[in-house]
């Protein structure tokens, strides 16, 4: 009966209506009991051949029985009403959490720190239905836990002032019906967890084949796959089973003490009322109270399997609430810039976990208010390393990066992030109208602003020639558009952020090379008032840049204009060789 601390903690966020919902739970238990007292006096009465007192007995248990359902019927919706606030505010805190832990909670970046990166279909499994599982666990089980540790030993007290024989069969039915499952908890736990795991990865695989179908068809590997989420559902199964089988000797020692507490009650009220030692109606209200001393104890094994998920969910719920950040959030200096800010890298140096050689080494250059800086350097030279460090996915183990003269840790975690808009390879849409998706950078953004932003990011035509416009429901991660069309979507709603540092990380790699040159002259007109941090693979991205960085093994290899570095030869000018043998593209 001891309740997780994670369940204990969850059930702080709804406490008056959890208190309201017990206190029902309470006049639903006592009305049963009214409706049991009333009924012995009646056939006590009718046993002694006295039946004026029975029409006004059965209609006061009429009552009752009326009182209680309604009674009942306000309990659930109360019960409803908490178990909704816990679900709610347990959401939003998980959610607030994982925004702060950030993109490396859920990558294989070496930036996180504490272990394996969690997978996206098991952190959903644990938001919905181990959340649900709470739910349950919480508004149910909970209620009906606190009724039964209080109605029991009053009703005992009350037979034992009727008729104390009884207690014999009583109470160590009661206690084995309450204590004799508790000697199963640590293997019904252990199963429990086991169960949860196997769950909670399956739903990761599951989800995890769904978002790869493409590259699965491509690489003829659809039927491997299916073959091993086969096992991993058959694995569950095995979980399930081995759960059950737990769970029903738990259901059993229950059931048994039921039984058993009843039958050897009614023998014994039996016995009290041959040998004359209770009156009829003492015989009567030992039978009928008898079985309300059990009700409780059958209410709280049908609530706990009602919340089971719950409990089996808790260490993972815990997991991850207390998930450690990948760098601290202790900083109040919110990262606002009237004007756009200068961006420094000074002697930055960053190590991989695992890796045998730095991902940066000795990093310095500075990016200058208002103008555009493009980064550029074969794969792995450290660019995408840069930008992380920058956004605080992780921290500079040497050196240090500084905005507007102030090192990055020095800004609120929250605010550094939202005074910089970034636009990656990987776009993200969401379910929504093309209008919704552009205002998640700025829901105050009005529609002149929008068309704008879209005209800049060359996909206002497109756009536009649409049925229904700028009302137009995208497909979930933006299906329904090509992968350009997602990233001239994503670069407008940059722009449309309020943000003075513009990073733009590959954010034009889908769209064609002719209509990239043109994109980025009319982005980097745009972006006037903003600094800009430009990492692109080919050479129409990079040549208008205000300076070009080139990083070659986590080093900065040189430092200048197009011109200048093609003519000093060296990295820069071999990838811009190999760019225009690749059909003019700048190798990564």
């Amino acid at each position: 009966m001891i309740v997780h601390p994670e369940l204990r903690r969850a059930a702080r966020h709804a406490q008056r209506p959890l208190l309201a919902a017990t206190l029902l739970q309470g006049a639903v238990t006592l009305a049963h009991l009214a409706q049991a007292v009333l009924l012995a006096v009646a056939l006590a009465d009718v046993a002694r051949g006295d039946a004026d007192r029975l029409p006004p007995l059965l209609g006061a248990a009429l009552v009752v029985v009326a009182a209680r359902a309604g009674l009942g019927h306000w309990q659930r919706r109360t019960a409803t009403r908490a178990g909704a606030r816990v679900r709610v505010r347990l959401r939003d805190e998980l959610l607030t959490h994982l925004g702060r832990l950030g993109p490396a909670h859920l990558t294989s970046s070496g930036l996180r720190p504490g272990g394996p990166p969690s997978r996206a279909g098991a952190v959903r499994t644990a938001l919905v239905d181990g959340v649900e599982g709470v739910d349950a666990y919480v508004s149910r089980y909970l209620p009906q836990l606190l009724v039964t540790v209080t109605v029991p030993p009053l009703l005992l007290a009350v037979l034992a002032a009727v008729e104390p024989l009884a207690l014999l069969g009583l109470v160590p039915a009661l206690l084995l019906g309450l204590f004799g499952p508790r000697a199963w908890d640590r293997l019904l736990a252990k199963r429990g967890k086991e169960h949860w795991d196997t769950y909670e990865q399956l739903g990761a695989d599951y989800l995890e084949a769904l978002q790869g179908m493409p590259a699965l068809r491509a690489a003829g590997a659809v039927g491997r796959t299916r073959q091993r989420l086969e096992e991993r559902s058959a694995a569950l199964h095995r979980a399930t089973v081995a759960k059950l089988r737990v769970s029903l000797v738990d259901t059993g020692l229950t059931d048994l003490a039921i039984q058993g507490g009843a039958v050897a009650a009614a023998l014994l009220a039996c016995w009290s009322a041959v040998t004359g030692s209770t009156t009829p109606t003492g015989t009567y209200l030992v039978l009928l109270l008898a079985s309300e001393c059990f009700r409780p104890v059958r209410d709280l094994s049908r609530e706990w399997h009602a919340g089971y998920l719950g409990v089996s969910a808790a260490d993972g719920l815990a997991a991850l609430r207390t998930a450690a950040p990948s760098v601290p959030d202790t900083a109040t200096e919110p990262a606002h810039w009237p004007d756009p800010p200068q961006v420094r890298f000074e002697q930055v140096g960053f190590s991989y976990d695992g890796a045998g050689t730095p991902a940066l080494r000795e990093v310095t250059f500075t990016a200058e208010a208002g103008r555009t800086t493009a980064v550029v350097g074969p794969s792995g030279a450290g660019k995408s390393t840069l930008l992380a460090l920058l956004l605080r996915h992780g921290d500079p183990q040497q050196g240090r990066i500084t905005v507007d003269g102030r090192d990055v840790a020095g800004y609120a975690l929250d605010s550094l992030r939202r005074g910089i808009a970034v636009v990656s390879q990987e776009t993200y849409l969401f379910h929504a109208t093309i209008a919704e998706n552009l205002r998640l950078a700025r829901p105050s953004a009005t529609d002149d602003e929008l068309l704008r932003a879209a005209r800049t990011a060359g996909i206002h035509d497109e756009i536009a020639a649409l049925p229904d416009g700028y009302a137009t429901v995208l497909g979930e991660r933006g299906a329904t558009l090509s992968g350009g069309q997602r990233q001239r979507l994503a670069l407008a709603r940059a722009l449309l952020a309020d943000a003075r540092v513009l990073v733009l990380d590959e954010a034009t790699s889908a769209v064609d090379e002719r209509r990239e040159a043109h994109i980025v002259r009319e982005l980097l007109d745009a972006a006037g008032g903003r600094t800009v941090l430009l990492v692109a693979h080919r050479l129409a991205a990079v040549r208008h840049a205000d300076r070009i960085v080139v990083l070659d093994g986590g080093r900065v290899d040189a430092i200048g204009e197009h011109a200048g570095l093609l003519d000093a030869g060296g990295v820069y000018a071999a990838l811009v060789e190999a760019g225009q043998t690749h059909e003019g593209g700048l190798a990564a």
